[in-house]
């Protein structure tokens, strides 16, 4: 089995509540106490997850003097799953499912602010491709602040074939991209809907642009003309929370 090190609070914390990996072994620091580190301790230790004690310098050298934050974990592969997954699903969502798709973002940081926010608003998965793509690595994890081992990640092959079997079974695919026509604000998402971010720096892929039903705008003012693709997506997903959920009634404790 490949091994993973995945490392710092909320990432080692959120694997542990998802429970979808393999959990081989948490190290702690020996020089930290923090209160922080206590609920990673109690869930691994009713569990059965072994525990060792190790020193900052060897906690450094396992993570590559990443930001641990005084905690690692050993363990197993991220669960991906197949587009077959959310095709086989006969699911009915009020106002409609909602879709991330992901055309060539290569940073994991990027990819983790993505995944944060779609799992803040209740995206039924995040869909990357197998080459030419960020994967589900333990940086990806800790850019999304843990999100990443609650969220659905399906990994295809082909972008472009995933979206005409989403549009061959009823949903409306719309590409964010810099000058579009139509503002993503005048455009009704409700409905099945899958949202295509592109990458870094081309954007969407010509390809895959075509095969969308609308390509969206996001309007700005001002000399800087384009957004970082995590602010994008950022932006889109929560327009499509607004339509959806706009008179929601939040719960006073997570305020």
């Amino acid at each position: 089995m490949i091994e993973e090190i995945l490392y710092a609070i909320h990432p080692v914390e959120e694997a542990l509540k998802a429970n979808r990996r393999r959990f081989i072994e948490i190290y702690l620091s020996t020089s930290r106490v923090s209160r922080r580190l206590k609920p990673i301790e109690g869930c691994a230790s009713s569990k059965n997850i072994p525990i060792k004690r190790v020193s900052d310098a060897q906690l450094n050298r396992m993570s590559r003097e990443a930001q641990h934050q005084g905690v690692i974990a050993r363990v197993g592969r991220f669960p991906l799953e197949k587009f077959d997954s959310l095709t086989a699903a006969d699911r009915t969502v009020k106002n409609g499912r909602l879709l991330i798709l992901i055309d060539s973002i290569v940073d994991p940081h990027n990819l983790g602010a993505i995944i944060r926010t779609a799992l803040g608003v209740d995206a039924e998965a995040v869909v990357i491709t197998k080459n030419r793509s960020a994967g589900p690595t333990p940086a990806v994890s800790k850019a999304s602040s843990g999100a990443l081992e609650h969220i659905h990640l399906v990994e295809v092959t082909n972008l472009s074939t995933v979206i005409k079997i989403l549009k061959s079974s009823g949903w409306w695919i719309y590409g964010m991209v810099q000058n579009a026509g139509q503002s993503i604000y005048s455009t009704d998402l409700t409905g099945n809907v899958a949202m295509v971010i592109g990458g870094e720096e081309r954007g969407i892929r010509p390809l895959v642009k075509e095969n969308c039903d609308l390509l969206l705008t996001i309007p700005q003012l001002g000399p800087v003309t384009s957004l970082n693709a995590s602010v994008a997506a950022a932006v889109a997903m929560y327009e499509v929370f607004r339509q959806r959920h706009g008179s929601v009634k939040l719960d006073p404790a997570k305020v």
